[in-house]
């Protein structure tokens, strides 16, 4: 996050708002189709969810249309376990 990359979280806006992580952008996977061309293209962009699952289909859709995602391994859950900084309310 400090080297400035793009993490977009692909849960509900309450799951959102009850914890993320700073400087994620909400693109809830029901919307991500309609809302790919607000995902940058010409840098990796980091994906995450509760804990995996959305974002391992919403990373396996966008690199299939030419993007470079990741998924983030274990999701929001695995990042606040290991003590990593998340900010709540709706920033984004």
């Amino acid at each position: 996050m400090a080297g400035g990359a793009v993490v977009v979280d692909v849960r509900m806006p309450d799951e959102y708002v009850e914890m993320h992580v700073p400087g994620a952008v909400l693109i809830p996977l029901p919307e991500l189709g309609q809302r790919a061309d607000e995902v940058p293209k010409g840098a990796q962009v980091y994906v995450i969810c509760a804990s995996g699952g959305r974002s391992m289909a919403a990373a396996v859709a966008l690199n299939n249309a030419g993007w470079d995602t990741v998924s983030v391994a274990g999701g929001t859950k695995a990042w606040v376990a290991e003590g990593r900084p998340f900010n709540t309310g709706p920033d984004a």
